[in-house]
């Protein structure tokens, strides 16, 4: 921020240094995020959750062709 009170200071500085402050927060932001993220779309217990209370296309239709 002190280059915005220079009068030294080049636009393109001030730009630079602003786009490096944010890319910075951005990036704390991100890594607080991704163990959430990642925990969700890997974990194995959630997906084996899923899967069992799916019953499988074949296991009805054999079911089906039995009740006839």
């Amino acid at each position: 921020m002190d280059l915005l009170v220079d009068d030294d200071a080049n636009a393109s500085q001030i730009s630079d240094k602003i786009k490096d402050i944010l890319f910075q927060k951005s990036a704390e932001n991100i890594e607080t995020v991704r163990p959430n993220v990642a925990a969700s779309i890997f974990d194995d217990s959630i997906s084996k959750e899923v899967e069992d209370n799916t019953p499988d296309e074949e296991e009805e239709e054999e079911e089906a062709y039995e009740e006839e």
